[in-house]
């Protein structure tokens, strides 16, 4: 390994100095998205008997429970159970809008790496012939095959080390993008969910107000 780098030139190492990146910002995403995943219909089967009986006090302590995107998109509507449907969806829309730049940090980082690591290698490739080449014309056109295999070697290497390096940096980015738009997608239904099931407890307890007050009228007549 040290062998090769030392080889490559100093391009080498900036490519390494690249894949160091790359596995710090994958690693670092994958248990985020990890610790941020939850089973949503479980969830919201128990907000639901919650909800549905008005103990918003004790919804709220199970969302606070866990704070991870699905849950605080699912809390900013909680703490409003009164408000209209408009008004709540579009409290959930903006909480979900605040936890996608958060969800979203670091990947562009893989994506810059995915495209420069072959531009480095590229790079390398084109210094490596142009050495071969200076070291023949600084032999009046005459070289060995040992003389000008060094600049061809390294220039192979670096192409090898730049596509070795953004070929997983891809991989790593198409992983977590499908991640992140599980995720989003989980904010969204969580929200959706819970601003329908607060509006029909809305309506639930408006009717059986108006039945109670309804009976009481007709017991005084």
């Amino acid at each position: 390994m040290v062998d090769y780098m030392q080889k490559g030139g100093p391009l080498m190492w900036l490519i390494l100095l690249c894949s160091v990146a790359a596995v710090a910002v994958f690693v670092e995403r994958l248990l985020y998205y990890h610790r941020a995943s939850i089973n949503v219909e479980e969830l919201l089967q128990g907000l639901s008997n919650l909800i549905r009986s008005r103990n918003f006090a004790e919804a709220r302590v199970e969302c606070q429970a866990s704070l991870i995107p699905v849950t605080r998109v699912i809390l900013a509507a909680l703490n409003r159970p009164h408000f209209p449907r408009s008004e709540l969806r579009e409290i959930v829309q903006e909480a979900a809008q605040l936890e996608v730049p958060r969800l979203e940090r670091n990947l562009g980082i893989l994506v810059a790496i995915g495209y420069i690591c072959p531009l480095i290698g590229l790079l390398g490739t084109v210094t490596g012939l142009i050495q071969a080449f200076v070291q023949l014309s600084a032999n009046n056109g005459y070289a060995t095959l040992a003389e000008i295999s060094g600049g061809i070697y390294q220039s192979l290497l670096t192409t090898a080390g730049g596509l070795a390096v953004a070929i997983p940096a891809i991989l790593g980015y198409c992983h977590l993008s499908a991640r992140l738009n599980h995720l989003i997608h989980d904010m969204q239904r969580g929200g959706i969910e819970v601003v329908n099931l607060l509006t029909d407890s809305e309506e639930r307890s408006s009717i059986i107000e108006f039945d109670t007050a309804s009976k009481a009228a007709g017991e005084q007549r």
